[in-house]
């Protein structure tokens, strides 16, 4: 050091250091003239210089000097500094060590001596990690069961002592760029694995007839495919078997004994001591997790693997690697359980499970934490989306392709491209990402030797982890940029991995890269979920082709989409679906580019087209609504007086036009309401409506439709005639309709009524009303491209041998002398909706006296109610139908709710004007408020109404055709079903189904029929 910087002639010591990168340059100037005052010699230009290169010049500089005066206090602070000046390299090492890693910096001022290791010349220490750890631990390396001196602290210390030593070699070489990540990461692997060597000799030296078992430790995860980081849970499984001493013993013997020496080598390892602890051992990957044993045989793994283990499991073994122990044994481990895990790769649950596991992934990226955008291995575009995608795809090809089965990121992901698995841009653009990650992932670690994988979060630390990169114009704002770069790149690739190769083997593009072959695209497919991968490949061959701008667009959108149709119940329909609206709107300049642009609208449209045929058909009728899939506003039911106002106008228009006729103006509102049921059914879809709103805006439409009808019935009977239709007309909404309850699958019940205009010959009234009535049917009835409006108009007076349309007067004479109970019940559902206002409101004062009698129906009314529901309990469920799967008519259903919510109404209503409502839910509402009901009965059976409601909209969502029964045989549809509903499992959805009509049926019992 031949020249001070703390002399004279450099006045400016302070400035200089600021130039430098030093951020406490006052500081550090105070510390550099304290340290040459106590006699420890100045600090060379060379070495100042160096450390000003280094990531954190400060951390550098004070980790430096602590070395030094320990080195002093050694008798070999000249040695040091006659190395630092003299060997570039040395200097170089160490000063980039300690300008990373205050732990390391803490490490040598405890152990000065270990900076030689940093030296240069030959790799030191000599030796390999596994002599060297046992060595230090007082075991012979070369003994076939080495046994530590000891196991108490003293040993244990040592231990560490000596892996530190090793890892700080380690950090020289990898600060300055001579290992790159994986050369590291597979170093700090076979590092661990001779610290579980060493560890497991302590054990042996605590556990007394340790000769009596075998005992090998299997590396998983990290430690097993080589790619561990500096500080990392170290996951294992042990094996075990009776041996040497004990080959005599009883096999439980031998296993509680290797149980003893599992459990020592890992507190070995973990414990803490005055030089810290090394890391955790975790065996919590071992078959049945902490709940089961520690230690198994062969047999007992083989076992469990054969029978027991999930898919995620086997993923987990695909990184299975003997680290230490018995060699022998751990050999026979992975003869044995290797041909199991691509034998269970071809298992019945394997496509249910890969796919389960790609939305966990999803779910848990779409889980956001206080630090996941810090985060490096969990957060978006994180490590986690690199290693999970590679080993997914191993699982799916390297059953039939050996060569993808390395256990090591980066060789599986080489491996996989050059498999054509993989494009190979998308493989160079995430190994890029990979090696950046994980390097960002050991500085960061590095800093205090903790297991950390968040990015810091302070300006120091961004700072230190800049420079360390080499980033020195703007650390921390170009390290934010290449972070966030390499995790977009990592997050779209990772979006598209599964399904861009496949669009390569079928839409013939030039180029000279590696493709999947037809069978590993239809592989590929299968295990994704999609049950015809022929026919999906011919659908995406149909939709790439070419060499159009329609194609190209396709060919962007369609990696993205095949995956969220693989997330949905039904990927071959989404799919098909799909094709078919491109075929419909192809040519049309907004739709796909609509599609590009917009991720929602493409999201949504292939959730829907995989989900629900109900949706998909309408959509197919009218291709142009997926305009309104982009905006949460567009998918809210629209006002009801907004679209009556667009559908009266519409029939106002043809009914000027003298060229136009009634089909034609019906056609026209029919068209509008297949938009608002596909605008509902798609909302219903994403969540976005609940029960009471599907059903209010249902009805809507359904109403306006019919008044619709009407008036355009109404115009053409009096263009026939002539003249003025001679009566006034109202339609009566019944049964759901009347609640507002109707549901996708719901006929309309209604009655007519009419009242002949003052003067008006009645018979003739009657014909013309009759005529109306009838027009107004077959207009609705008229085939179609939207789902029928069957009018049933069966609960009138008299039923099917009553007359189709009766005047106010002939309802007022049938209700005063004929109607039964039954009658009156059927008329809490009432609700004058459409036709003359005036006629509206007479009916409703007419019926009201019945529905709600003074003083409420008497008791035997109420037997007579009870032994019809009785009656229709027993003979309208059909023969063989599991009545407890029945969501209509079945204990605990929708009937029983409504039927106890009309008994309510028939008894108190007229005293309690809250309960003269045609809705069931707002009857229940109305019961608890007037004490008549106990709220917590209320719940129970609002709750099994609204579920049974949801689970017949999702079935006629699903299949498209309407269902009471829950579907049980056909596993597809009853997959999509508890899907739609938000249920992880069929089993999910049954039980809760279940659950809730019985705690229902219990109420119904106690309200309804008196049971005590």
């Amino acid at each position: 050091m031949t020249e001070s910087w703390i002399s004279d002639r450099r006045p400016s010591l302070a400035g200089r250091l600021a130039r430098l990168g030093f951020t406490g340059a006052a500081r550090a100037e105070r510390l550099l003239r304290e340290a040459e005052r106590a006699g420890g010699g100045p600090v060379g230009g060379d070495l100042l210089d160096a450390l000003g290169g280094t990531a954190d010049p400060d951390l550098a500089l004070a980790g430096l000097l602590r070395l030094l005066a320990a080195a002093d206090e050694q008798g070999a602070g000249a040695e040091l500094r006659e190395a630092l000046a003299k060997e570039p390299g040395t200097r170089e090492r160490l000063t980039a060590v300690l300008g990373v890693s205050a732990s390391l910096g803490d490490h040598l001022a405890r152990h000065p001596g270990h900076w030689r290791v940093l030296r240069d010349g030959p790799p030191a220490p000599a030796g390999t990690p596994r002599d060297d750890l046992l060595a230090a631990v007082g075991a012979d390396p070369a003994a076939a069961e080495p046994v530590a001196s000891g196991s108490g602290p003293g040993t244990l210390g040592a231990l560490r002592v000596a892996y530190r030593r090793r890892l700080l070699a380690l950090a020289g070489r990898d600060l300055i760029g001579v290992a790159d990540v994986p050369e590291v990461a597979a170093e700090l692997a076979d590092l661990a694995a001779a610290a579980l060597e060493a560890g497991l000799a302590v054990a042996r030296a605590e556990v007394p007839g340790h000769g009596a078992c075998r005992l090998a430790v299997i590396g998983m995860g990290k430690a097993g495919g080589r790619e561990l980081n500096y500080v990392s849970d170290v996951d294992v499984i042990f094996v075990a078997e009776a041996g040497g001493d004990g080959a005599d013993e009883p096999e439980d013997a031998a296993l509680r004994t290797a149980t003893r020496l599992a459990s020592a080598m890992m507190r070995a390892c973990s414990a803490s001591t005055e030089e810290g602890a090394l890391w955790e051992v975790d065996a919590a990957l071992r078959p049945e997790g902490k709940a089961g044993p520690l230690v198994r045989t062969l047999a007992s793994h083989r076992a469990y693997y054969e029978r027991w283990a999930k898919t995620w499991e086997f993923q987990a073994l695909l990184k299975a690697r003997p680290i230490a122990g018995d060699a022998d044994l751990g050999a026979r481990y992975m003869d044995t359980i290797t041909p199991i895990v691509w034998k269970a790769a071809e298992g019945e649950s394997f496509v249910e499970d890969v796919q389960a596991m790609r939305r966990r992934v999803e779910a848990d990226l779409g889980r956001r934490t206080a630090d996941s955008e810090r985060q490096l291995k969990l957060g978006p575009g994180g490590l986690r989306d690199v290693e999970f995608a590679v080993q997914l795809l191993q699982l799916v090809h390297g059953r039939a392709d050996e060569t993808l089965r390395s256990p090591t990121t980066l060789d599986a992901l080489a491996d996989l491209s050059r498999g054509g698995y993989v494009g190979r841009d998308d493989a160079a653009a995430l190994a890029s990402a990979y090696r950046f990650l994980r390097r960002v992932e050991h500085l960061v670690q590095l800093h205090r030797l903790r297991r950390t994988h968040l990015v810091p979060g302070d300006e120091d630390g961004l700072r230190r982890l800049g420079r360390a990169l080499g980033l020195r114009t703007d650390p921390v704002g170009e390290f934010t940029a290449l972070w966030r770069r390499h995790a977009r790149e990592v997050r779209r690739i990772h979006e598209k991995l599964f399904y861009r190769p496949l669009l390569r083997a079928v839409a013939r593009l030039p180029g000279q890269e590696a493709r999947l072959t037809p069978e590993a695209a239809r592989t590929r497919l299968e295990a994704l979920g999609y049950g015809d991968p022929a026919g999906a490949l011919r659908h995406i061959e149909a939709l790439t082709s070419g060499v159009s701008r329609r194609a190209a667009i396709q060919r962007t959108l369609l990696p993205v989409m095949l995956g969220w149709f693989a997330d949905a119940p039904d990927p071959d329909a989404g799919l098909l679906g799909f094709r078919q609206v491109s075929d419909a709107l192809g040519t049309t300049p907004w739709y796909l580019r609509l599609l590009r642009d917009e991720v929602t609208v493409a999201e949504r449209m292939a959730w829907m087209l995989g989900s629900s045929r109900y949706a998909t058909d309408l959509l197919l009728r009218a291709p142009e609504a997926v305009a309104i899939l982009g905006s949460d506003a567009d998918l809210a039911p629209r006002p009801f007086e907004a679209l009556r106002s667009e559908a009266l106008a519409a029939v106002r228009r043809h009914a000027e036009d003298t060229a136009s006729s009634a089909e034609e103006a019906v056609g026209v509102v029919r068209g509008l309401r297949r938009r608002e049921l596909f605008r509902v059914a798609v909302g219903d879809l994403l969540g976005m409506t609940d029960v009471r709103t599907v059903g209010e805006a249902l009805t809507g439409i359904a109403t306006i439709t019919v008044e619709a009808a009407l008036r355009a019935a109404v115009h053409k009977i009096e263009m026939e005639s002539r003249e003025s239709l001679p009566t006034r007309m109202a339609v009566v909404a019944m049964g759901r309709f009347g609640g507002h309850e109707l549901g996708y699958g719901s006929d309309a019940d209604v009655m007519f009524v009419h009242e002949p205009l003052p003067g008006a010959d009645e018979r003739a009234a009657g014909r013309a009303a009759h005529a109306v009535a009838e027009e107004l049917r077959r207009l609705l009835a008229l085939p179609a491209p939207d789902p029928p409006l069957e009018i049933d108009p069966n609960l009138r007076p008299e039923g099917r041998q009553g007359p189709l349309v009766r005047t106010l007067a002939s309802y007022a004479a049938y209700y005063a002398r004929w109607s039964e109970p039954w009658e009156a019940q059927a008329l809490l559902r009432a609700d004058p909706l459409i036709g003359d206002a005036g006629l509206r409101d007479r009916f409703r004062a007419l019926i009201d006296p019945v529905r709600w009698p003074e003083g409420g129906i008497d008791d035997d009314a109420v037997r007579q109610i009870r032994r019809l529901k009785a009656r229709m309990e027993a003979e309208r469920l059909p023969r063989g139908v599991d009545r407890r799967l029945h969501t209509k008519l079945g204990p605990g259903g929708l009937a029983d709710v409504e039927w106890v919510a009309q008994l309510l109404q028939l008894r108190h209503a007229h005293e309690v004007p809250a309960l003269r409502t045609t809705r069931t839910l707002d009857t229940l509402d109305a019961a608890v408020q007037a004490r008549l009901l106990n709220a917590e009965d209320a719940g129970v059976l609002e709750e099994a109404w609204c579920l049974a409601t949801r689970i017949r909209g999702a079935m006629m969502l699903v299949r498209g055709r309407a269902s009471d029964l829950l579907p049980t045989d056909h596993h597809r549809e009853r997959s999509a079903v508890s899907r739609v509903l938000g249920y992880p499992g069929t089993g999910d959805l049954l039980e809760d189904h279940r659950r809730h009509a019985r705690r229902a049926r219990a109420v119904v019992d106690r309200v309804f029929y008196g049971a005590e």
